[in-house]
């Protein structure tokens, strides 16, 4: 059986996850990161990505934006601005964020917060998507 560890996700509104995990696996701003248990200590920024837990109740999938994430000796602290479950992704509004961000980048304005709300927006409609393949 795998060795679990505790994994606390915060965001400024809540609480988003508490549990025992066997892994993690985060967008970081060098690429994507699984922290299993024993992990070497670190801290890490994190971009708008796809977010995977495995626990003993199976592999959950959520979008998380930027924050920071510390794997300290005994656990994991995850805090983002904004984490969200499949199911409360609103897949029309993040379609309107995408297409608001596309229109931006063609007339080059602000190209660098348009990337970022483009990539936010593209992330959140993975994570609803992924619900309905587990399905």
């Amino acid at each position: 059986m795998a060795k679990t560890y505790p994994l606390v996700i915060l965001t400024p509104e809540r609480e988003f996850f508490k549990g025992d995990v066997y892994s993690l696996t985060v967008e970081s701003i060098d690429g994507q990161l699984c922290v299993l248990a024993d992990h070497i200590p670190m801290v890490t920024a994190l971009t708008a990505g796809v977010l995977q837990i495995e626990d003993s109740k199976g592999e959950h999938v959520a979008f998380h934006s930027q924050g920071f994430m510390q794997v300290a000796r005994d656990e994991v602290t995850l805090l983002a601005q904004t984490c969200e479950w499949p199911e409360e992704i609103d897949a029309r509004r993040a379609q309107g964020a995408a297409k608001r961000a596309q229109e931006r980048l063609s007339s080059h304005n602000d190209a660098g917060r348009s990337t970022v709300a483009l990539l936010r927006a593209l992330r959140r409609l993975q994570v609803k998507e992924s619900i309905y393949k587990q399905k």
